[in-house]
């Protein structure tokens, strides 16, 4: 992560102190508050967000609603959007819905019912995003 040039981050950092420490790695960090983190940590952070990369625009947002029609409420609450990133389920997902990117990492740190631990890497070059998924 060291490498990256942006750290996306779905939200459960659970602690402040280990977003501080996140932050170190060196590459700037874009996050959301998630439903397990602390209230110091939920109150410094957005529920949701845009971050702008090379000309594109990517949404954040933790908890992404129920899994039924989830691809068509994203792509209209974030029409002019060209992915969505979303965590809570930590099910890892990477799927083209209409003209947006659907996007869940899982976790690296709590698969739950996944079955690997994992994260995505989002190459972007030349207006295109291609996404990896990486299990580690």
């Amino acid at each position: 992560m060291a490498a990256a040039d942006l750290v996306l981050h779905a939200g459960d950092f659970v602690s402040l102190q280990f977003h501080e420490e996140l932050a170190t790695l060196g590459p700037p960090l874009e996050g959301v508050a998630g439903n397990m983190d602390e209230p110091a940590l939920k109150q410094a952070l957005p529920k949701q967000r845009v971050v702008e990369v090379a000309g594109l625009r990517i949404a954040m947002v933790h908890d992404a609603g129920p899994r039924v029609r989830r691809e068509a409420r994203l792509a209209a609450r974030f029409e002019d959007c060209d992915a969505v990133v979303y965590g809570h389920t930590h099910v890892p997902q990477i799927d083209r819905f209409q003209h947006l990117w659907v996007l869940n990492p899982g976790s690296p740190t709590e698969r739950r019912s996944a079955p690997t631990h994992s994260m995505i890497v989002l190459t972007i070059q030349a207006s295109r995003i291609t996404p990896e998924l990486l299990t580690l």
